[in-house]
């Protein structure tokens, strides 16, 4: 056997290859970062800290990340490329060192209702595997359990020309079996239209009878029912004939001409299950989504039972579990019951099973079932799913990059998520986290604070180094890292209760709990614990309660601050009756618009696979209105002069003197009571970090009429600093007379409490009790429970 042999000789000294140690960004200046320069050491964990707005998003994500997922994209073929999304490269001079990167961010995955966990995390495709290997009485391949496939079965016959006369006839079939339940097509719901919310029946089609969002009179959706040739127009609807009624509500597609025109005629029923039923209820707009409240409910399907799946899909087991059973199990309890099968013939699949949901009950998800619907997780749960495929990964050195991974963690589970950014760091991995925490920002080996402000007054590097060294900066973030809020010593007293009997909701155990009202009152408990089953399952959604809950403010870059808070509208009635004019004039998305850049401000040239290119548009120089329009004054100023203003500015600006318009004043005092007085109002909400959009969606709220205020999460995305702010917010708003009840895991929330109902002990079938009610110094006193532990270590008691 040969050996190789080796000269012992002195090592030149380090190779060059090792001198690749840090990622090296030069002059960034995406979105409101100024030339920011920075050297981020690699194979280290970084945390990114400073007020929301200050541009770590934009640094980490929208810099570091977009770059290094450009250049991969690059490496494919140009035919490939076509396929994919065009990147444009960030605005920066200089980024060296980049490695491939990963992001898990906090976007709610999509809200499809056939997408569940299962489906989002490969869980439900190797069950699927699983039960059409070993399942009994077989009944297909894999797709025979899948709720997205539906039974297909087609015969006929083809001729076969041979030439010479000579053909001949062949006949094929073809059958696919599917999971999909029939009734409910896989979604494991069924919609019930009350007719009563559609129309008024004792009116005639030339009365404008609908009461549907967009259904008006001289509409053409209108003019294809009522000129269609069905119906007598003059005809109230409740005098219909059996067929008129049936042609009315529910007659298949059929061509009809109108005034020359062929159009398509459909019935009532149809027509809105594809135009508004399909469509994902949190993309709808606010007032086709309170149509679709009103008018339509939701039943769990009786054929199925909420599984999704058809009878002959259920009908295969293993051993007493068939697969909407193992589905709807908690995933721990999945995790054991995959744990004692053993069957040679399919190990590797068990093998790979037995880890995701190995990896779910580590990340703190055990108390999820695979046939949670995804659209229902908080933005926290979302992007630990999202890290589910990312453990165990045989990949080192690559950049992973979290945008707040402690969002919805109860103190207790935030130690094991800082235990798996610890692990993916020490495999060789650079890890980058935005986080505003003390907890994770403790583990961090090196920190980056942005500043010292928000939006225009933020995008700088005010600090860069170790923890210790932060503590003594000076910054913002330097000098409320160790605020601790302080126990209240004198709480309100409550006005009122409000009463919750026998609360059963996904997890909850018959709760009977009295939620005092003219408080503030703070639902506590570990992530999965049914805190948000007690509140937004239980308190009725009427006329009196304000639920501000997690889902994240939609829209395009049309959309700014103004459009979405309504500020809009009051301005521009204020315009047209200062000049004379329609209001209309004064929306770049309506009649006012620039005819050259439609209203957008810039022009957009498509380079086909490259990424398009935007400037400024030369007719308005980016004002987006037309000439003409910009010649109308309201105070002296322009309406692009108005947009362009901060919201402090404007606050002043509408308060008094011509321009003094008190529905506008009002909207911007409580964007500037969020702390928001620094947004432009014309600034598009693709630009607004989390923090801001969070904050943005209070406000909106806040103008609600209504005596409950019910907030989930408020603090997501806020700074330490801005937490002051938010309590300082809460505090106004209890003695306004409101009742609000705030479901948190902030230490500082809870500290700030008149009363605290804690839920319990541990999450899923574990929680779903009460397990503590009283007042925060109570809480700390007694520490019988997990959140009184932590809050006791947190005020030093």
């Amino acid at each position: 056997m040969s050996k190789a042999t080796t000269t012992d000789r002195q090592s030149p000294g380090p190779h060059v290859a090792d001198s690749h140690d840090v990622i090296r960004v030069h002059g960034a200046r995406e979105n409101n970062l100024r030339d920011v320069s920075i050297e981020i050491p690699k194979r280290r964990l970084t945390v990114f800290t400073g007020v929301s707005g200050s541009g770590k998003s934009s640094l980490v994500f929208d810099t570091i990340a977009a770059e290094s997922q450009r250049l991969i994209n690059e490496t494919y073929s140009a035919f490939l490329q076509g396929f994919m999304p065009n990147l444009a490269r960030p605005e920066v001079d200089v980024l060296d060192g980049l490695t491939t990167a990963i992001a898990v961010d906090q976007q709610r995955m999509g809200s499809d209702p056939r997408s569940t966990v299962g489906t989002a995390t490969d869980a439900n495709a190797m069950l699927r595997i699983l039960f059409s290997r070993l399942g009994t009485p077989h009944i297909g391949p894999p797709g025979a359990f899948s709720f997205n496939t539906a039974s297909v079965s087609a015969s006929g016959g083809f001729t076969v020309d041979r030439g010479a006369d000579k053909t001949r006839t062949e006949k094929v079939s073809f059958s696919r079996t599917g999971g999909m339940c029939t009734h409910c097509e896989g979604r494991g719901t069924v919609s019930d239209i009350d007719l009563t919310q559609l129309y008024d029946d004792s009116k005639s089609l030339s009365e404008d009878p609908f009461t549907i969002p967009t259904y008006t009179g001289g509409g053409w959706v209108v003019r294809v029912i009522a000129e269609s040739g069905f119906f007598d127009k003059e005809k109230p609807i409740r005098e219909y004939s059996k067929k008129e009624r049936h042609d009315f509500l529910y007659r298949e597609p059929v061509k009809v001409k109108i005034n020359g025109v062929n159009l398509t005629y459909e019935g009532l029923i149809p027509k809105l299950q594809k135009s508004f039923l399909s469509k994902d209820r949190e993309s709808m707009q606010p007032h086709i989504r309170a149509f679709v409240d009103r008018a339509v409910t939701f039943t769990r399907c009786p054929d199925c039972d909420g599984t999704r799946l058809s009878e002959l899909a259920r009908s295969s087991k293993i051993g007493e579990v068939n697969i909407a059973d193992a589905c709807a199990m908690e995933i721990r309890d999945l995790a054991e019951w995959v744990r004692g099968l053993d069957e040679p013939s399919v190990a590797p699949l068990l093998t790979k099973l037995r880890h995701t949901l190995d990896s779910f009950v580590e990340i703190g998800l055990g108390y999820l079932s695979l046939d949670r619907a995804s659209g229902t997780l908080s933005g926290g749960e979302a992007q630990r799913t999202k890290m589910i495929r990312h453990l165990g990964s045989s990949l080192t050195d690559v950049t992973y990059v979290f945008d707040e991974p402690s969002i919805g963690l109860h103190p207790h589970d935030i130690q094991r998520m800082n235990n798996l950014l610890l692990r993916l760091r020490d495999k060789g991995n650079t890890v980058l986290v935005v986080e505003h925490k003390p907890e994770t920002i403790a583990i961090a080996d090196h920190v980056v604070d942005l500043g010292p402000g928000a939006g225009t007054e933020g995008g700088t590097v005010c600090f860069e180094g170790a923890l210790e060294g932060l503590r003594v900066s000076g910054t913002v973030t330097g000098r409320h890292l160790d605020d601790r809020a302080k126990i209240k010593t004198t709480v309100r007293k409550p006005t009122g209760a409000l009463e919750i009997r026998g609360a059963s909701a996904n997890n909850l155990q018959g709760v009977d709990v009295d939620i005092p009202l003219g408080v503030l009152t703070v639902i506590t408990g570990v992530a999965g614990s049914g805190k948000s089953s007690l509140v937004h399952g239980s308190i009725p959604a009427d006329e009196g309660v304000v639920a501000i809950d997690q889902t994240p403010i939609r829209g395009s870059r049309r959309s700014n601050p103004a459009t979405y808070t309504g500020l809009a509208d009051p301005i521009r009635k204020a315009f047209a009756k200062a000049n004379g004019v329609k209001p209309a004039l004064f929306s770049a998305n309506s009649e006012g618009a620039c005819p050259t850049c439609n209203g957008a401000g810039v022009i957009y040239t498509d380079l086909a696979i490259m990424q398009s290119v935007a400037t400024p548009c030369e007719e308005c120089e980016g004002r987006r209105f037309e000439a003409s329009v910009l010649e109308y004054r309201l105070g002296g100023r322009d309406i692009s002069e108005v947009l362009a203003m901060p919201v402090a500015e404007a606050e002043e600006f509408f308060g008094t003197g011509e321009a003094r318009t008190p529905a506008a004043h009002k909207i911007l005092e409580r964007l500037a009571d969020v702390g928001l007085g620094y947004l432009t109002l014309g600034q598009p909400l693709t630009t607004l970090s989390g923090g801001e959009r969070q904050r943005l969606k209070l406000a909106t709220h806040m103008g609600e009429k209504g005596g409950v205020y019910v907030l989930d999460e408020p603090t997501t995305g806020l700074h330490l600093a801005d937490v002051e702010q938010l309590l300082g917010l809460l505090d106004r708003l209890v003695d306004s007379g409101k009742s609000v009840i705030v479901i948190e895991h902030h230490q500082a929330v809870m500290a700030h409490a008149d009363w605290i109902i804690d839920l319990g002990p541990g999450a899923g079938h574990d929680g779903g009790r009460i397990v503590f009610e009283g007042t925060p110094a109570d809480l700390v006193e007694a520490r019988s429970t997990l959140t009184g532990e932590h809050l006791a270590a947190y005020v030093g008691a």
